[in-house]
């Protein structure tokens, strides 16, 4: 029976357990999210391989018997010190890997998931405070398209009247879509969309189209466009990781 597997994988999360071993979470683009443990003391090369936002090849030992995983190696690809470099930016990188760990590494879209968190990854490493406010935003409304709960921008999701280019929409926290004024009144309480925040998010597109650093919306629209989205993975999360506060 086989016992290794090898896999590419973002360091997610690293923690100590026992005397001098780690606890590591992985995002694989072949089995999701992945806990193995990490042994080894301060100056083992493993141990420094295996940190938060690296990037690489994995090798894992899987016990079939105990059904324990241990990391045997790690090939790192990409080690992203820019990452630490701000407070900011490490804030935004932590928000991401909870955010990945909470919705289970993003359903079984692993290789979409993955290539999306490394990308942002790549991206945030030198970017400005402005613009990794931006990234974050960006990463949780094409996270929200993995998890299948990313509303339509252009109509009602009760009447399905096409909303104009300039025209309102409303999000209800818990609802998962967006009202016109009317289908709003009977919502509850309500977070505004206007016509500059639907056209960002529609125009911003891919990571590496270059478009978030060039095409910034206002403070207004973007204050609520990122309400909206927050809102949106919060609730298919059932909370709001507190490294939110932070973006």
């Amino acid at each position: 029976m086989r016992r290794t597997f090898t896999y590419s994988a973002l360091v997610l999360r690293v923690r100590p357990t026992g005397e001098s071993n780690r606890e590591a979470w992985f995002l694989t683009a072949e089995e999701g999210i992945l806990r193995a443990t990490l042994y080894g003391g301060p100056k083992s090369r493993l141990r420094s391989h295996v940190a938060p936002f690296h990037r690489g090849t994995l090798w894992i030992y899987h016990d079939p018997v105990r059904d324990t995983r241990k990391v045997t190696d790690f090939d790192v690809h990409s080690w992203r010190p820019g990452l630490r470099e701000t407070y900011g930016r490490s804030m935004a990188a932590f928000s991401l890997a909870e955010t990945i760990l909470a919705s289970h590494g993003g359903g079984g879209s692993w290789p979409e998931a993955l290539s999306l968190a490394d990308g942002t990854l790549e991206a945030l490493e030198t970017a400005d405070e402005r613009v990794g406010s931006r990234l974050v935003i960006h990463f949780l409304w094409n996270w929200a398209e993995l998890l299948g709960i990313r509303p339509p921008l252009d109509r009602c999701a009760s009447c399905a009247c096409e909303a104009g280019a300039d025209e309102v929409l409303w999000y209800s926290p818990g609802s998962g879509g967006l009202f016109c004024a009317s289908c709003g009144e009977n919502q509850g309480k309500l977070l505004r969309l206007d016509g500059g925040g639907r056209r960002w998010l529609r125009t911003v597109g891919p990571l590496k189209s270059g478009l978030l650093s060039r095409y910034i919306p206002d403070g207004e629209s973007f204050r609520q466009v990122r309400a909206v989205v927050l809102g949106i993975v919060a609730d298919a999360l059932g909370r709001r990781p507190d490294s939110w506060d932070y973006i």
